[in-house]
This record gives structure tokens, sequence and C-alpha cells, in this order.
């Protein structure tokens, strides 16, 4: 039988040892508690040597790690766990094992009912009163949530606020200092306690600048608030703006994590109307998402003078370690009003929560309904408590450099791979479902039917899947029995706002089966000799940039990342071309069909990486898409096992022009980014903790990173230099040039893209030339 001390949690073996134990642990946890924890600095006298034995006192300054000090646990698990000594019984090492915890747990048990409050109450009166609200309407629901939610999360941020007293900065520069040294180098309590040792022996300051130890450092960062325009109360035009927003989706986010980041997001943000209002729809552009149909059909719904703000939501599970046994389900934020190219940088991404995840307690359970159906309505029930109050039919009021907008925030898209994204449309995931499209209803037998029309692809709504759902028929249409939250949510198609991605749907999902029949399809026409000779081909590309070179081929290759699959998108048309020689044998196919396949591939490609799309652009994607589609139909059908029969590339053929128009060009929502946050919010934080109580150490330790970011986040000014020019590089005429330029423009075989790049250089050199004379 083993023994657990409830002061520090050693285990013994023998219950005299346990005895003897607590007694001289609860006699060090007495003296420890009470000293002055609020004591941030320490007298160190300069006259001592450091080697003489009078230094020992440091040690008793200082904490060294080895010593069993009680002050390196947080504040709030001393509030819960910490016994009052003086009640105990006198004759401590009488007690048994079991009365001694008793007692224990007798404390507890008193002080939970004592700090029980109304909010547990609430709780469980919103459980009972759930099943009631869904026979009423979709508004008066959701309303009604949200009501909740907002008078949960304030009495939470009242009960925040009593607990602890926030600290606006640190004590000094070298406090500082030391704190980010820490934590941007990821460095241990040990050795921090060494670079205080270090700091206070060689400084000879009568006053040590430093904390007494590291942890003390921390504790003092949890209780430090972060700086944010949205936590300030400001007045204009005599009335008064409470922006706290305690009751709103702000306000959660910034509780769950408020970060430098978020932040930048809010402060770079630009409200723009749409450009293209006084534009036709024949020569309509497509760029920003505020360019797209859904944000001119969203804003109508607003009231005159308010800003429509741009929801993006991006949801994926990630394994924590390389051994996949924990795994942590992040849910990210970003704004569609910021524009493309600043979006997809990292730091204008917002964690937003970690989502439960529901674990079997064995493999039976897993695979059962019930199981399935309970991770379904957790995961909806957690999306409905983080953004019901997103919707306040008053809006919020929003400060940008010292400007209040009157803002309603509206969710644009969702961006996920397609298991994600069949999660949030509760559509079944399975590609052998009879459909498994979670934009429209077309049955598994036509997903490589690319000839289909309008008329015989019906697409999903709210209003369609809601009626199979309430006669009990879901299974006609394959989507799951359980309510959907989004089908409560207003100026959002949850099955068209699952958009593509095109990582998962073209580098590591269509590109990656051609590929394979294209190996499949030589093997079998012209054998094993032709396949070596691919290989070949590819080990004599030598190293370019950007290029990943494969200096021993690709065929032994069996996970390839998206970098190395790019890169053979970029060499595959050579490798292909004049592989092999014709055959005049039936249903031969010949080389310049593999090749062509392969051409039309990369012009899709670079299509879809378009950042501007006019009309014309749009159907020629479209044309294009088709195209390839075609071909690659008639060349890989028959050596598909399920005859091609793929979800993606139904939804890359039908869905992605449609999802252009409705919110902008495909840079826009990729997972591309996403995907490397990853490593900063899960697994680099992850290998941190000590493996309990995982996502509270991680919050807690991505909020001092953004403290620290947050610090250090000022412009330095930069000292102007003057630049001396001794002698001249070159001369460049300029008349020459232009000169060359019309010549080679008259040229009659000169081709058509050549001509239009040389009156494009004529346009810059005239432009330069203005600008100089």
């Amino acid at each position: 039988m083993a023994f657990e001390c409830l002061f520090c949690n050693c285990v013994l073996s023998s219950r005299s040892a346990y005895s003897q134990h607590v007694k001289r642990c609860s006699e060090n946890y007495d003296s420890s508690s009470s000293e002055e924890i609020q004591n941030e600095f320490d007298i160190i006298t300069p006259e001592q040597d450091d080697n003489s034995k009078d230094n020992r006192n440091n040690e008793i300054i200082y904490i060294s790690d080895d010593e069993p000090m009680f002050s390196s646990r947080s504040n709030e698990t001393s509030d819960i766990m910490q016994v009052e000594i003086d009640e105990l019984p006198q004759s401590i090492n009488s007690l048994t094992f079991e009365e001694f915890a008793s007692i224990r747990y007798e404390e507890l048990a008193s002080r939970e009912l004592e700090f029980e409050t109304d909010e547990s109450k609430s709780k469980s009166d919103e459980t009972e009163t759930e099943t009631e609200s869904e026979s009423k309407s979709d508004k008066t629901k959701f309303e009604s949530d949200k009501i909740d939610n907002e008078s949960d999360e304030s009495e939470e941020s009242e009960s925040a606020e009593e607990e602890t007293e926030t600290i606006p900065k640190f004590p000094n520069n070298t406090y500082s200092d030391l704190m980010t040294l820490i934590i941007q180098h990821n460095l241990n309590n040990k050795a921090g306690n060494a670079i205080i040792r270090f700091f206070n022996k060689h400084s000879n300051l009568p006053t040590s600048l430093l904390p007494k130890n590291i942890e003390q450092g921390r504790k003092l960062m949890d209780r430090m608030k972060l700086i944010n325009s949205l936590n300030k109360e400001k007045t204009n035009n005599n009335r008064n703006y409470n922006e706290q927003y305690t009751s709103n989706w702000w306000a959660r986010t910034e509780k769950t994590l408020p970060t430098e980041q978020g932040r930048k997001l809010m402060d770079r943000m630009k409200l723009i109307n749409s450009l293209n209002k006084e534009k036709t729809n024949n020569n309509r552009n497509y760029n920003e998402q505020y360019t797209s149909n859904w944000w001119a059909r969203t804003e109508k719904t607003l009231p005159t003078g308010s800003y429509l703000l741009s929801i993006i939501l991006y949801s994926d599970a990630s394994t924590t370690d390389s051994l996949g046994k924990n795994t942590l389900h992040s849910i990210f934020v970003t704004l569609g009003n910021i524009i493309t190219w600043r979006r997809n940088k990292p730091d204008v991404k917002q964690l937003l929560a970690y989502l439960p995840i529901i674990k079997a307690k064995d493999d039976t359970q897993k695979i059962s309904e019930e199981h399935k159906n309970i991770v379904r309505r957790t995961f909806h029930k957690s999306l409905k408590f983080l953004l019901s109050s997103l919707y306040d039919d008053n809006g919020i009021e929003l400060e940008l450099n010292n400007s209040i907008f009157w803002c309603f925030p509206r969710i644009s898209m969702i961006i996920s791979d397609w298991p994600e994204a069949c999660t949030f449309a509760l559509t079944y995931k399975s590609t052998k479902s009879n459909y498994p499209c979670h934009f429209c209803l077309v049955s598994k037998e036509d997903l490589s039917n690319i000839n289909l029309n309008s008329n015989q692809i019906e697409p999903r709504s709210h209003n369609n899947m809601k009626l199979y759902y309430k006669n009990n028929t879901g299974k006609n249409v394959s989507i799951e029995n359980v309510r959907n939250f989004f089908w409560s949510v207003p100026n959002i198609n949850i099955y068209a706002a699952t958009v593509l991605d095109r990582m998962h749907h073209l580098d590591l999902g269509l590109f990656q089966h051609q590929l394979n029949f294209t190996k499949i399809l030589i093997n079998k026409q012209c054998g094993k000799s032709v396949i070596d000779e691919m290989n070949r081909r590819v080990k004599l590309i030598s190293r370019y940039k950007d290029l990943k070179s494969f200096s021993n081929g690709f065929l032994h290759l069996t996970l390839l990342t998206v970098s190395e699959y790019r890169s053979l998108i970029k060499i595959m048309i050579f490798i292909v071309d004049e592989l092999y020689e014709d055959s005049g044998s039936p249903n031969f196919i010949k080389n310049n069909k593999i090749t062509e396949v392969y051409l039309k591939w990369n012009k899709i490609y670079l299509l879809s990486r378009k950042e501007n799309y006019e009309e014309s652009d749009v159907t020629l994607l479209q044309e294009s898409i088709n195209e390839w589609a075609k071909l690659f139909i008639e060349l890989f059908k028959e050596h598909s096992k399920s005859e091609l029969q793929f979800p993606k590339l139904h939804s890359w053929v039908f869905h992605i022009c449609s999802s252009v128009r409705k919110f902008g060009v495909i840079n826009g929502y990729t997972t591309e980014t996403y995907e490397n946050l990853h490593k900063d919010y899960v697994k680099k934080p992850y290998k941190l903790t000590n493996k309990k109580e995982i996502e509270k150490q991680i919050m807690k330790i991505i909020r001092r990173k953004a403290i620290i970011t947050e610090s250090f986040s000022k412009e330095i000014p930069k000292t102007p230099i003057a630049l001396k020019y001794s002698k001249k590089l070159y001369e460049f005429c300029i008349q020459n040039a232009e000169i060359y330029i019309q010549t080679r423009m008259n040229d009659p075989d000169l081709k058509k893209e050549m001509k239009l790049d040389f009156e494009k250089f004529l346009e810059c050199l005239d432009y330069t030339c203005r600008q100089n004379y």
C-alpha cells in the first residue's frame, strides 16, 4: 500500500514513514505560510564573502529547486488545498491515513459549500430549460442562449476580479529582462534561479532587483494585466462607452487569450465598404472579402451607418507529441476585414479556445453511435457557448484609432479540412455514404460525373436539412441525428461557409491521386523500366531556390510533405515529357496525353493562386478545371477502385468557383498558416508542462509569452544615416531601352504575353521618369 502526502505529493511505502513525513512536512508548511508572500525584493549585504559559511543565508533568501518549499505552488492551488494546522489534532502521529484524509476532505467540502454561488444554479436552470427552448423559433432560442451565456460570463468575470489583484507592469527593467530571457528561451526554474544567484553575486547592489526565484516571477506575470484598448472607458460626444463588453464575444475572446496578437489584429483592421458597387456584374472584381457576394448581401441586412465585422473561424485537432497519445482541439479566429496578405500572417490570428475532447473508455464504446453523438453534441454546445453572444441585436461599439465604430459581427466562413468541415456541417464523414458532399445533395455514384448541370445538383441549406432532421429522415441525406448550432445563426449557410482548402484538396488530395495513378498506368503499359527512368530523371534535377531536390528519387517516399508535393508539381511535366514511345496497341495511352494532363493541372493550380479575379477569370478557371477533370477521368478512371468517386474531385469541379464569388480569392481561405499555429499553441507549450491540467498550463504559458511580446512591441527609433555615393556603378540610358523595346514589340513573331510585359515595363519607366523629373 502506498501513502501520498497531501502537502507535497510525495509517495511513501510505509505508514510509519508517512506519519513522520507528514509531521515534518506540516511544520515546514506552517513556517513557510507565515512568511510574507508579497515581498518582491531582499536585502543583500555586499560585505559578505561568497565563499564563506555565512553566505548560506542566501540559500534561505533565494529558494533552491532542491528544497521542498511550498511557495512554488500556485496561489489558486494553495487557496484550495491549504489546511489550517492549528485545527488538526495535536497528536498527528497517532492518526491513521483514513482519519487524516477524512479531515482533509471535510475541510475541502466545507470550503466548496462556503464559496458556492448562483452561477451553478443558473447553469442548472439553463440545462433544464434547454429542451423546452428547442420547440420555440430559432430566433427566440438563439436569444435565450445568448442571455444565459452573458449572465454566466459576467458572474465569472466578477468573481475573477475579486480573487486576484492585477499588476500593471514589471517592477523594473531588470526584472522584465530576466523574465523575457526565461520565457523566450523556455528555461526551467533551476536555470532561472542560477541566473538570479549569479546576478546577485556580481551586481554589488544593496537591494536585489530580481525576484526570490523564478516561480515568484511567473506568479507575478500571471497577475499582470495586458494592455488592451477594449478594456478602457472612453467618453465621446457626451456618451459613455464601456468597452469591456463583458456580455459579448469580444470580452470572452480576451479572457480566453488576451494576447498582443489580438490587440494588433484590432488596431490594424480596416473597416472598408465595398469598392465594387459602381461596377457591373460583367466586370466585377473578386479579391478581398469585401468584394464578395456574401459581403454585399450581409451588409444590406445591417442598420444604416453600421459596419460589417467578418469573423473567420478555423478549427482542427492536433496531437501534442510524436506518439499521438494526447490531443488538443484548438479553434482560432481572425477577421475578414483585414486584407488577405496581412491576414495570412500568424500574428493576426487569435486562439479562441481549446474545445473539449470526449474520450471513450474502450474501443467498443468508441465506435458506438451513442458515444459519437455525445462527441458531436459537445462540439456544437461548445461552439454555442463561444459564439452565442456574437449576435447582439444592437451590435458592438469598437474603438479604432480614437474613433468609435458601430459594428455587427457576422461569421463569414469556416476554414478546415474535409473531416472538420463535416463536423461543422454534421454530415457523414465517410466517402462511401449516399451523399458525401457537404455542399450539395449529389449521390456518390455521380461524384465523378462532371457533366451534371445546376438542375441536377440540389444545394444543402438550413431549411431543407432542418426538415429532414425534424422528420427523423436525416439518414436519407447523410446528416447526423444531432441539431446543428448554425441553423439558428443568421447570415450564414454552414454548408457553403465550410469553404474548400487548396492545400488539402490539391496538394495533398487530387495531385497525390494523379501522381499515384500515373505510376500505375505507366507500370501497366510499359513496365518497371520506365518507372525507373522517371525516378532517374527526378534525381538529375539540380538544386534550386525554393525547390526541394530528390537526390534519391521519389519512389521510395511514402509520406510526402506539402512542400515536397509542390516541388513535384513544378517538375513533373518535365519528368513525363517524352518518357516512353507510343505503341499501336489498342487502348494504349500515348505519352503526350500524360504530359497534357500535367500541363492542364499546372494551369488550374496557377489560376487558383491569383490575387484578383474578374468575372472572366472565374469563367476561365471553371473552364480549365473542366478540361483537366475530363482528361483526368479519361486517363485514370479504370485504374481507380472507386472509379474516381472522390468528394474532393466533385467539390473542386462544382463548388470552388461559387466559393470565389461568395467569399473572394482562394488565397483568403487556406489552412497553410493555421497548420503552423499548432506548433506555437499546442506542441511547443505542451513540452513545457508537467502533463497535468494541460490546457490550464498551456494558457498560462501562452499568456506569459504574450506579455513579453507586448512589453517589447514598441518600435525602436532608428537614427537616420546619410548615404554617400563614391562613384557610379553603371549608366543606364532610358532612351536606348525604349528604342530596343519598341523594336522588339514590332516583331510579328513575338508572343502576346511578351508584348504585354514590354508595355507594362514602359509604363513603369514613364512613371519613374515623372517621379524624378
